[in-house]
């Protein structure tokens, strides 16, 4: 059942600062990320592509998720413990599941075999979870870092080598997608970085928070039939997206709050779908 959120939350958040305020402790924390930032993807660090060792099975899961894992399992066809240690697996499990429980809470007709592009991809663990849904012609993963060194010896540029190596017709482009002019029928994204917060939090410089300009882009690049899909952290993070999606020229064709994630967070998901004006 589609949940919007409430009218207090929703005015509060219903015009963004176009230029937030930055406190000194995050400008400097700023300061640091940016020097991490620009030399990671200076070096461009690469060894071969990295591939996890599978958990085989999931073990330590309540009976209410291992119903739903296997439901899951059943209709599209996937064992993502068979290709991916655990943590990796539950994830996509409940991509999978937001996916799936998002689209028919909304009514939605799922645009399958069109161009797929996914804003904020990480080192796109979930890549799969696209193909299994969306079914796409081409799948993009786009990141504004492509290079972070993790502790394993490995870069993010690996770790998307290894997850996408058997995947047809998918792709991944170091770029800020604010300056990216590339077409596609379905755009998704993730817990897109709307308050500054979170960006701080992933060890990235402010320098790359631009929620509008990001809205912007999007609105520019999704097809006239195309289709929008966010998913928010909490009602409030929603509202503020919202907003920034409005004001892009997009329009909201459906919202939906997971009540039960098979991943729990501190803030409910919140999935919503989005059309040109």
């Amino acid at each position: 059942m589609a949940t919007a959120p409430s009218a207090t939350s929703q005015a509060s958040h219903d015009c963004p600062p176009l230029k937030p305020h930055y406190s000194f402790g995050q400008r400097c924390r700023s300061l640091y990320h940016e020097l991490w930032f620009r030399l990671s993807e200076g070096i461009r660090w690469s060894r071969r592509p990295y591939h996890e060792i599978p958990a085989g099975r999931l073990t330590e899961l309540s009976p209410w998720q291992t119903t739903r894992i296997d439901g899951l399992r059943t209709r599209y066809g996937l064992a993502f413990e068979s290709l991916y240690s655990r943590h990796t697996a539950l994830a996509n499990y409940n991509y999978l599941d937001v996916l799936d429980q998002a689209w028919m809470r909304m009514d939605r007709p799922i645009p399958r075999h069109g161009i797929v592009t996914d804003v904020g991809c990480a080192n796109f663990w979930y890549a799969r979870t696209l193909h299994a849904f969306f079914r796409p012609a081409t799948l993009k993963g786009v990141d504004v870092e492509g290079f972070r060194l993790y502790p394993t010896g490995y870069s993010r540029y690996d770790a998307v080598a290894g997850y996408i190596a058997d995947l047809p017709q998918t792709s991944f482009v170091v770029a800020n997608y604010c300056e990216l002019e590339d077409q596609a029928d379905v755009i998704t994204a993730w817990f897109p970085f709307v308050t500054p917060a979170p960006v701080l939090a992933w060890r990235l410089p402010l320098t790359v928070f631009s929620p509008e300009q990001l809205c912007a882009r999007i609105a520019r690049n999704l097809a006239p039939d195309g289709t929008f899909f966010m998913v928010n952290q909490g009602v409030e993070e929603a509202a503020t997206a919202a907003a920034y999606c409005r004001r892009a020229g997009l329009r909201s064709v459906g919202q939906w709050i997971h009540p039960q994630p098979l991943r729990a967070r501190p803030h409910p998901p919140v999935a919503s779908c989005w059309a040109k004006s």
